[in-house]
């Protein structure tokens, strides 16, 4: 009980903190940014579970992870869960949350005015991850991202931006507002043609830290922005059957993949993920719980220390890219 209750006052007083030192001022140049998914639900908030129970799975005891939050079966829409996921992103040093965004009228759009009300609370802007939601064209994509500015958003992530043509994208991109557009992609010369700003990774298992020089070096020749995405590691079996692994090895998968981040000269390094619980990748706080992996080792702590160490090292490691040059 006594662990429990620290865990949930610690947001608690670091809100605080951060309004006595007036954090939500612009951070710092050099942005650490963090795939957020906020699509989760549960029945004393929502009438249902939501994701939790993908592949089948029957919370709250069963879910969807080789994981179990230190939060237990959350709702994304629970403003108190919310409060305490952007502490942490604050003290893990981390400047932009960038949300999954389904289209107009999804649930991840509902849930979206709460996220910009309260991120600013604790020095975070938000940008938007846009996924291939059904019927997704650059002419869509163009008018959402009229929709996002229009909601004071100025970072706009593409997933998989490589369905839809680069014709096609540079076509409709002076029909954008000033916003910095980032293509998921492993072709630069497709972003460069396609007229994005920037391009990320976000897959850790398809895209390891071994390419990101070669990566950020094209990128920065074709006058782009380099976001490597980094993680801590991938188990998706699961969520959706996928047998591939990408172990935590205690931590050093995640130090290998920031430590190839900063040597590529990134502009921005992006984390995959906050909280995507059913790919394993996530950072958020775990606890141990039977039948599910913990974070218990990882850099050699143990208990809370090691619920929250990948928030800890992502501090340790966002002081670092900041410090370079």
């Amino acid at each position: 009980m006594a662990r429990r209750v620290l865990q949930l006052l610690a947001p608690v007083a670091l809100a605080a903190a951060v309004a006595s030192t007036g954090a939500g001022a612009a951070g710092p140049a050099r942005t650490v940014a963090i795939f957020y998914y906020g699509w989760y639900g549960n029945p004393a908030h929502d009438g249902a579970y939501q994701w939790w129970t993908q592949n089948g799975h029957s919370p709250p005891a069963d879910i969807y992870s080789e994981y179990f939050p230190l939060r237990g079966v959350y709702s994304s829409d629970d403003p108190h869960v919310l409060a305490q996921q952007l502490a942490d992103m604050h003290a893990a040093g981390v400047n932009e949350v960038v949300v999954s965004w389904w289209g107009r009228g999804s649930t991840t759009d509902e849930r979206l005015p709460a996220l910009l009300a309260a991120a600013p609370r604790y020095g975070l802007t938000v940008a938007a991850h846009v996924e291939p939601y059904p019927g997704r064209t650059a002419e869509s994509v163009a008018a959402d991202v009229v929709y996002l500015a229009g909601l004071g958003i100025h970072d706009v992530y593409v997933y998989n931006a490589e369905l839809i043509p680069a014709a096609d994208w540079a076509a409709v991109r002076s029909q954008m507002p000033d916003v910095r557009l980032f293509a998921q992609t492993p072709h630069v010369g497709f972003a460069r043609d396609a007229r994005f700003d920037g391009v990320y990774t976000y897959d850790i298992v398809g895209y390891s830290g071994g390419i990101f020089a070669r990566y950020c070096d094209e990128a920065h020749r074709a006058g782009l922005l380099c976001a490597p995405s980094v993680g801590p590691g991938y188990t998706a079996f699961k969520a959706d059957g996928d047998v591939r692994v990408k172990p935590r090895r205690d931590g050093a998968t995640y130090d290998s993949m920031w430590g190839a981040a900063l040597r590529a000269r990134a502009d921005l390094v992006t984390v995959t993920s906050y909280n995507e619980w059913g790919e394993g990748t996530q950072i958020e706080p775990a606890t141990p719980a039977p039948g599910y992996e913990s974070y218990d080792g990882a850099w050699g702590l143990h208990g809370l220390a090691a619920d929250r160490a990948y928030l800890a090292r992502t501090a340790y490691w966002g002081r670092r890219f900041r410090s370079t040059r």
